[in-house]
């Protein structure tokens, strides 16, 4: 088969290797279309891959081609996608069902082969079909669909509050639209970007606010009633907005770090202080799995995109690629500002 195979640092190929046989109780998916995530990035375009030669990719759908021995309710043609975490399943983490918190995991896309490829293995139990409505496209939001939900149960959200979600990246407003779902009472999403936020008010957010404007403070303790937000979601990952978080936070709020990142983070004592002023409960969010493996999160996800209760615009992909011109692709984020939205790598046989 071919695939997109990375070598060293910003040294993807797109040649021939071995196509993979299905074990016992292993499946192998025809990709059809796959995402680049941010934690790809820094695997091409740095120096973060585990290993090489390593096949990256871990947000993808395709076609069941084949299916080992063993393997039951999983059937040749069927629509699907995957969950990419392979946790060990013996550890103390794993036997409550905390999946994600396994430290002997193993990672389709990271340490395992992944979907930047025309196929890929994975264990049957990972396997989660969709209806043959969802084009392929969007069956490759799964994984960061169920990502935002898991964020979503981490807080303890209930109904009824008005929502805070800093980001509008493609998590954010997967995370906006649940706590829709969930009976939010108002969703607000926060961006930088104003064709983001246009995005955010299609998809359903209730208001959304520009942080770059001046008054954006002015704006919240207007809509609040100086009260602040008892839900609050950071999906971006970013120093400032991670700041933003504590501002913006009512007492006794719930407060959740869904996005993740790659260099220190910055809080004033002051600003810090606030969780213990206001008493706002601050967690975190890894991945996106519950028991039964791999959740429930994957299991609503599925049902919410095929009754369209899980809203999806194309313009949630900013470029497609062939699948071929993998490295290209890569290359666009090395542009300061230049990618605003998903990068989806497509086969087009």
């Amino acid at each position: 088969m071919k695939a997109a195979v990375l070598h060293n640092q910003e040294d993807l190929r797109y040649e021939k290797i071995e196509t993979p046989k299905a074990g016992e109780g292993e499946v192998i998916i025809h990709v059809k279309a796959t995402g680049i995530c941010g934690s790809d990035i820094p695997r091409v375009n740095a120096c973060a891959a585990h290993y090489y030669p390593i096949v990256l990719g871990h947000e993808f759908s395709g076609i069941v081609s084949e299916v080992g021995k063993g393997v039951e309710n999983i059937k040749v043609g069927e629509h699907v996608t995957a969950a990419p975490l392979v946790p060990c399943m013996k550890c103390d983490d794993c036997q409550k069902g905390n999946f994600s918190l396994c430290k002997h995991y193993k990672f389709i896309g990271s340490s395992l082969f992944g979907s930047f490829a025309d196929f890929v293995k994975v264990p049957a139990r990972n396997v989660v079909k969709f209806d043959a409505s969802v084009p392929f496209e969007e069956g490759a939001f799964f994984e960061p669909a169920t990502v935002g939900l898991h964020g979503v149960k981490c807080a303890g959200f209930h109904g009824g509050k008005d929502v805070a979600i800093l980001g509008g990246g493609t998590v954010g407003l997967f995370t906006m639209q649940w706590a829709k779902i969930f009976g939010a009472r108002r969703a607000v999403v926060f961006d930088i970007s104003d064709s983001r936020l246009a995005l955010a008010k299609n998809l359903g957010a209730d208001v959304v606010i520009n942080t770059n404007d001046q008054d954006f403070m002015e704006q919240i303790r207007e809509m609040t009633g100086g009260k602040g937000f008892p839900f609050v979601f950071e999906t971006a990952g970013q120093n400032a907005t991670m700041n933003i978080a504590f501002d913006i936070a009512s007492n006794k709020a719930s407060v959740c770090f869904i996005g993740t990142s790659s260099i220190d983070i910055l809080f004033p004592w002051r600003k810090f202080e606030l969780m213990n002023r206001k008493e706002f409960r601050l967690t975190g969010s890894w991945m996106s799995y519950s028991a039964p493996f791999p959740g429930d999160e994957w299991i609503i996800a599925a049902e919410c995109f095929s009754n369209g209760k899980l809203k999806y615009d194309p313009k949630l992909i900013y470029k497609r690629f062939p699948m071929s011109e993998a490295a290209q692709a890569f290359k666009l984020f090395k542009i300061p500002g230049e990618v605003k939205g998903k990068i989806m790598l497509i086969n087009e046989d």
